[in-house]
């Protein structure tokens, strides 16, 4: 998961937190799954640069691609051989919100045997065309999960940019029953809100039962 600073401790945010340990042990108490989280901060004046694949004219960034190779060839390495996963796909997701959203989508299309499960959370598509070009060839996954999350009150059309996610999706092969698409008509594009919602991406990504 990305932008730590936010996931685990009000102390740390800038904008809220996710509350995902307080979340995680509620899902421990009531099916018995235990979850790792590697949660990394993102760079400040960085982040742009770390969460987007492709260069926006305006906005810059672009190094996206270093980030995710940094997670599949440094961390997720590190983390299976000190603490006690589950290595494979169908047991490794990649989860952010914004351009944590983006990133995470582009992370999971463009490593299908890393990342078998993807929650993409309120995901600025509009900042990159390129990365919804690439859609076509990475589409049709074997198996892999993913979850599209938007509030209706988040502006740019990000409503439409989902469903429009969706329908392509679905177009180029991927499983119906492996795509989830939701949009909450009061979600804002804040910490609370991703928060009200984790627990349901992960049950459902995961297929929990509470």
């Amino acid at each position: 998961m990305h932008d730590a600073q936010n996931l685990f401790d009000a102390a740390t945010s800038y904008a809220g937190e996710w509350e995902v340990d307080e979340t995680l042990n509620k899902l421990y108490e009531k099916t018995g799954k235990g979850f790792i989280v590697a949660g990394i901060e993102n760079g400040g004046e960085e982040r742009i640069n770390e969460y987007t694949p492709r260069e926006n004219e305006k906005y810059g960034g672009g190094k996206g691609a270093i980030y995710v190779d940094f997670m599949v060839k440094k961390l997720k390495p590190y983390v299976d051989e000190n603490y006690r996963t589950k290595k494979q796909r169908k047991h490794t997701g990649l989860m952010g919100s914004s351009l944590g959203g983006l990133i995470s989508y582009y992370g999971g299309l463009q490593h299908p045997k890393t990342f078998g499960k993807i929650g993409a959370l309120s995901t600025l598509f509009w900042f990159s065309k390129k990365v919804v070009d690439f859609t076509p060839e990475k589409g049709n996954l074997k198996n892999a999960r993913l979850f599209l999350l938007v509030g209706g009150k988040e502006g740019d059309d990000m409503d439409k940019d989902a469903q429009k996610m969706k329908k392509l999706l679905l177009q180029t092969g991927f499983k119906p029953k492996n795509l989830k698409t939701k949009i909450n008509p009061d979600g804002k594009h804040n910490e609370a809100f991703w928060s009200s919602e984790f627990s349901a991406i992960v049950s459902w990504l995961y297929h929990l039962k509470k």
